[in-house]
């Protein structure tokens, strides 16, 4: 019989924690915060979901500019895998009141503290606590983050707090960057989101030479999104290998008390499920994610890393399902200067002296036969559970999406 684990382990060379528990294992890295293994446990094996780019390094040693930026450009490309937070930025790097922010912020390029780990005797809950300071003083945040793994739940979770230690507030990004691959990842794959107005990135991004929709152009379904040639694609499915790299934003409705993305891999009647507090059910000093973001990795950036040489073939398949307080994948920088994208704010502020949370959840559900016939239209949460529902049928889960739980065993675990 597989017992819950909290262990200290090395990965890649890498620092990492491993949290896991019958049904699921999940591996966060120290450096970046990533997390490049969330998998469902099968046989003597994991079914991991989150994509391990081939083009990572796997030596384990630091990242150098001199050494490493011809090929990887960037410390985050070195790092990257998986799930991971992004703050005080989300997107490319940019400067922001004179200081220089990586690609997607401290969090996703920083070496995180691990405060400590373990199984509680009562519960049987695996966790694990972080910490990480800002390296400027001049922008005083730090971040800490308490990640778990519950008995019976195929699901990990986090609370991570944002505190400013400055005497003036600080207008942020802050998003999780859920990143699934293979096997997991297959042509068609199906994609739905809460959200229900989208926008494709505009021009003078990182997609103005691999994208193949309409830029700048707003939709409201994933099954009609415009293309620059005319005409419209569905999104919501997973077409594979098709040499188009595009970002797709989509607005989380306010009404909604629980925010979330689903793909369901029908042949394997799995659904990769992230969940959040929608601001409808937001209790004081949390953060909801005002977004719903896609990054379509399909094949169409022919450089490196992604192509083995300039003018290569990409080789990189892989679909973010990101959620964000973020302005497309553009930075701080630019979500400042654009305050609003589809009437949503791309920032948020950390008080002067105070703090701000986010909980954040992440599950890899196993679908009944007639919701994996019919697809997932929405997810609602309730005491201890989470709701799928389709057309007619629907499924409850044993997933804690309402946070009970968590914010109480996060918040004990902080007070040791």
């Amino acid at each position: 019989m597989r017992t819950a684990e909290a262990s200290r382990v090395e990965y890649m060379g890498r620092k990492a924690v491993l949290l896991a528990n019958h049904e699921v294992r999940a591996l966060v890295e120290t450096v970046g915060g990533m997390m490049p293994e969330f998998g469902l446990r099968r046989g003597h094996g994991v079914l991991n979901a989150h994509w391990l780019p081939d083009f990572r390094d796997n030596s384990g040693a630091p990242f150098t500019a001199a050494r490493h930026g011809a090929y990887w450009k960037a410390k985050l490309l070195y790092l990257i895998a998986g799930d991971f937070p992004c703050s005080p930025s989300f997107g490319g790097g940019c400067t922001v009141d004179g200081l220089e922010l990586p690609p997607h912020g401290w969090t996703a390029n920083e070496e995180w503290a691990v405060e400590g780990l373990g199984v509680e005797p009562g519960s049987g809950a695996a966790w694990a606590r972080f910490s990480l300071r800002s390296p400027a003083p001049a922008m005083p945040l730090s971040w800490t983050r308490c990640d778990l793994v519950l008995p019976g739940q195929p699901a990990y979770f986090t609370v991570m707090r944002i505190a400013n230690a400055g005497k003036a507030p600080q207008a942020i990004n802050f998003a999780r960057h859920n990143t699934i691959g293979a096997p997991f990842l297959q042509a068609g794959c199906r994609i739905k989101l809460c959200a229900e107005r989208f926008m494709v990135a505009p021009k003078g991004t990182e997609f103005d030479d691999t994208g193949c929709l309409a830029q700048g152009a707003e939709f409201s379904s994933l099954a009609a999104a415009p293309l620059r040639s005319g005409g419209t694609i569905d999104l919501g499915v997973v077409p594979g290998m098709v040499g188009w790299t595009d970002f797709v934003t989509g607005a989380v409705p306010p009404r909604l008390a629980l925010g979330w993305s689903c793909v369901v891999n029908p042949e394997l009647r799995l659904a990769y499920i992230c969940f959040f507090p929608g601001q409808a059910a937001l209790p004081a000093g949390e953060i909801a994610l005002g977004f719903n973001d896609l990054w379509m990795q399909y094949g169409g950036r022919a450089f490196p890393p992604w192509a083995l040489h300039e003018g290569g073939a990409d080789r990189t398949f892989c679909l973010g399902t990101e959620n964000a307080v973020g302005a497309f994948a553009n930075g701080l920088a630019y979500a400042r200067a654009v305050p609003r994208i589809l009437d949503t704010p791309t920032t948020v502020e950390i008080p002067a002296g105070g703090q701000r949370t986010l909980c954040y959840g992440t599950a890899l559900v196993h679908l009944d036969e007639a919701l994996t016939r019919e697809g997932v239209a929405a997810i609602e949460a309730e005491q201890g559970a989470m709701v799928l529902k389709g057309a007619r049928a629907s499924q409850r889960v044993p997933v804690s999406a309402d946070f009970g739980v968590v914010r109480a065993l996060c918040a004990t675990l902080e007070h040791r």
